[in-house]
């Protein structure tokens, strides 16, 4: 389909600074920029959030993809934990599964168990599932043969 480009990812989290220890202390992502709480957000009624919440919108890039990922901090809510299973995850191709897995276990985030991953075309590698804060999947994965 011509016309289409894919934008970013967004995570709803209650604590903005407490999901940035791992998205940013963890995973890498460079904080692009921040913006403060707008009364008049789209994200209100996309996102379905009650008008007394306050948001905050933080995005993020890496090394060689700028405004790939977005945080939206909602306070004065609480946010009510999705039932399972899981609807939606992020994967992310990491250099070191094993420090990004050794942080997000000393932020006390869950890590599922390690699997093998066999894509399509016959590489082999690993893949883990890490839980955020909010209960987020994000998915690393790192291809360790070429077919």
């Amino acid at each position: 389909m011509s016309g289409l480009r894919f934008q970013r990812g967004n995570h709803v989290v209650a604590d903005l600074d407490r999901a940035l220890s791992f998205y940013h202390g963890v995973l890498g992502f460079k904080i692009a920029f921040v913006l403060p709480p707008n009364p008049d957000s789209y994200s209100y009624a996309v996102f379905d959030i009650p008008r007394d919440a306050v948001m905050r919108f933080c995005v993020l890039s890496t090394d060689t993809q700028e405004r790939v990922m977005a945080l939206t901090e909602v306070k004065g809510v609480t946010l009510t934990p999705l039932p399972h299973p899981r609807r939606s995850a992020i994967v992310l191709e990491v250099d070191d599964p094993d420090a990004v897995t050794a942080g997000a276990r000393a932020l006390g985030l869950h890590v599922c168990d390690e699997e093998v991953l066999r894509t399509k075309d016959g590489r082999i590698g690993r893949e883990i599932g890490i839980v955020d804060f909010d209960d987020n999947l994000v998915v690393i994965y790192k291809i360790l043969s070429v077919a």
